[in-house]
């Protein structure tokens, strides 16, 4: 996954990027929505000069945070008008300085509504992939004391320890609610789960798991956060609210001041949580969210024996407006 840069030189450094990591030949690569569609016409320009210069399938996302209707309609139709065959569909996170999410009048109010809209207006035009949470929705990430009991075996799994170090989790109820509300995103027309970052292999292996006890057979996709740095380690895994190994934090901390060690730790723990996904037969391929930065990646894919020699000349303009539904090519 790509950010959608800030500036006319973040935007020229990401099409170098991409040319490179088009060499690699990726089953697809996206690119962030801004709250509002705030970022929507350089992502859609993105996305459409992606598929055009490179030939890349673009997963295009889109989100509902302060985005009426007519704006989610416009971005649908320049997707189709750049012949981009799939959307990522997303509520998104809070506008910045606004801690609690709100629909806006007219809009939707979670990302089921939009993979309902997207079906009802275009029909299997799109394929649509949706997020899922191996550890809970941070906004189920609540605090163990609140629940009045010792934590359940499964939530043990679950549970990460924030900087003050309480315990938080998403209870088991909430975790099926969860499992309930990802069914219905599949059953309304979503074909794809891409899960949010993680650090605990066996978390992401056990969500599969429920999932398909559940009933719900969409392939799911590893979100791989690579560790590149202490601080943006420390700020996203905040964040998101994400249990990280007592064995991991430790290590990170130990180096946190010396950059280098930590980018150098951050490619082994990805190898290794990329081969243990490999090894359970239950993953269709890993999806990394690069930010923008592709040698970490490389590196990771150089370890699993998955780099390409960079030999591959990139294909200008080939069949830029089919497009390739990545449904029909992740295997079950």
């Amino acid at each position: 996954r790509r950010s959608v840069p800030r500036t006319d030189d973040g935007v020229k450094n990401l099409y170098e990027r991409l040319g490179r990591m088009a060499k690699q030949n990726p089953l697809f690569i996206d690119f962030t929505w801004g709250a509002g569609g705030s970022t929507s016409e350089l992502t859609v320009e993105l996305s459409v000069n992606s598929k055009a210069r490179y030939n890349l399938d673009v997963n295009m996302h889109m989100t509902c945070t302060n985005q009426p209707l007519e704006k989610v309609d416009e971005g649908l139709a320049s997707a189709i008008a750049g012949g981009i065959r799939n959307i990522c569909a997303l509520r998104g996170d809070p506008p910045l300085g606004q801690e609690k999410w709100e629909a806006v009048e007219g809009g939707f109010t979670c990302a089921l509504d939009l993979v309902k809209h997207i079906r009802k207006t275009h029909g299997d035009h799109f394929g649509i992939s949706v997020s899922g949470y191996p550890e809970g929705h941070p906004d189920n990430i609540k605090p163990a004391s609140a629940l009045g009991r010792p934590l359940s075996e499964s939530e043990k799994k679950r549970v990460m320890v924030d900087s003050t170090g309480a315990e938080n989790v998403c209870c088991d109820a909430d975790y099926q609610i969860e499992l309930q509300y990802l069914k219905e995103k599949v059953d309304a027309g979503a074909e794809v789960i891409i899960t949010q970052l993680f650090y605990d292999a066996d978390v992401f292996i056990q969500f599969v798991k429920d999932c398909l006890a559940f009933g719900i057979h969409a392939p799911i996709l590893p979100g791989i956060m690579i560790l590149n740095a202490h601080g943006g380690f420390k700020r996203m895994t905040g964040f998101c609210k994400t249990r990280v190994p007592v064995e991991i934090e430790k290590r990170v901390e130990e180096l946190k001041d010396d950059p280098e060690g930590v980018k150098a730790y951050g490619i082994e723990v990805g190898a290794d949580i990329c081969r243990k996904l490999l090894a359970s037969g239950l993953v269709h391929g890993l999806h990394f969210y690069t930010l923008n930065l592709e040698k970490s990646t490389f590196a990771i894919m150089e370890a699993l024996g998955m780099k390409k020699a960079e030999t591959k000349d990139v294909v200008e303009n080939e069949n830029t407006f089919a497009g390739t539904l990545i449904n029909t090519v992740i295997k079950n």
